[in-house]
């Protein structure tokens, strides 16, 4: 399983770069394949306040549906469009082009993961 050392992660498998300002939040490699193939994907609209910890949206599979937890708070700037039309992009590169929402941060995220301390937490549950 890839984990880019260059993100935060969070415990429900959610991960976060924040650049300029702006958060760019996906879900990890381990929940994607946790989940099967995705088939649809709940995010929140542009413009929506969303806050570190609560839910965001969902993300649903063949095997269940599951709550996405925002890793920042803030206002959505952005959202992956394409994901309405290619849900399955999240299990191909959810490092890449199935990230899910763009936030402008209202503070700085606070109790990320590393990329090692979420492998070690990952291990544990495979």
């Amino acid at each position: 399983m890839s984990v880019p050392t260059e993100l935060g992660y969070t415990a429900k498998h959610e991960w976060v770069v924040v650049e300029d300002g702006i958060a760019t939040v996906g879900i990890t490699s381990f929940a994607a394949e946790s989940l099967g193939d995705i088939v649809f994907v709940e995010v929140p609209e542009v413009g929506t306040e969303v806050t570190a910890d609560e839910p965001a949206g969902e993300v649903e599979s063949t095997k269940s549906v599951s709550d996405i937890y925002s890793p920042v708070s803030g206002e959505v700037v952005e959202i992956n469009e394409s994901l309405e039309d290619s849900p399955e992009a999240i299990n191909s590169t959810p490092f890449g082009d199935g990230w899910l929402f763009r936030v402008r941060v209202s503070e700085e995220p606070t109790g990320l993961l590393s990329a090692e301390e979420y492998t070690k937490l990952t291990e544990g549950e495979e």
